[in-house]
C-alpha cells in the first residue's frame, strides 16, 4: 500500500497589517509610531539643503563635496542625538529595532546606505527602508 501525500496549496497571501510597525509592535500613531513618508521626505530636504549651504560657503558647491557633508552631518547627529537636523526639526528618532542603545557603526552604514539612494527608496511594508533593515534600525515619532 501506497502513501500519497496531497498536493501543496500556495501559501494563501499575507494579509497587509493594520497599520505601519504593526508587526514591530508600535504604535498606530503618536510617540514612538513609525514616521510616515512625508515628514521623512521633510526630514531628508531640511539636511539636503543645509549641506548645500555649508557645500557652498566652504567648498564651491561641488556635487560630492555636498554629498560627503551630508554623510558627515548624518553619522555625527545620528550618533550623537539619536537623528539627523532634519529628524530633529520633524520631531524624529533613529531607535534599534532591538532596543538599547544605537551602536556607533549603524548610523555610519545606515548613511553610507541611504547617500547611494537605492535602498531608501526600496521599503517594506513597515515603511523602513532597506538602509534601516541593514542595521535593524526604524524611525520614530517623537
Amino acid at each position: 500500500m501506497s502513501s500519497t501525500t496531497p498536493p501543496q496549496l500556495p501559501d494563501a497571501p499575507r494579509e497587509k497589517p493594520p497599520w505601519p510597525g504593526h508587526d514591530l509592535g508600535l504604535p498606530q500613531t503618536g510617540v514612538r509610531s513609525i514616521a510616515r513618508f512625508g515628514r521623512r521626505l521633510v526630514a531628508i530636504c531640511i539636511d539636503w539643503l543645509i549641506a548645500v549651504v555649508i557645500s557652498s560657503a566652504f567648498l564651491h558647491y561641488n556635487g560630492f563635496a555636498t554629498l560627503g557633508v551630508f554623510f558627515v552631518m548624518q553619522c555625527i547627529f545620528l550618533m550623537t542625538l539619536g537623528g539627523s537636523v532634519g529628524h530633529l526639526v520633524v520631531r524624529l528618532r533613529l531607535v534599534p529595532a532591538r532596543g538599547g542603545a544605537l551602536a556607533w557603526w549603524k548610523p555610519l552604514i545606515r548613511t553610507f546606505l541611504l547617500c547611494l539612494v537605492v535602498p531608501a527608496v526600496i521599503y517594506d511594508r513597515d515603511q523602513r527602508g532597506l538602509h534601516d533593515r541593514a542595521v535593524d534600525t526604524f524611525l520614530v515619532r517623537v
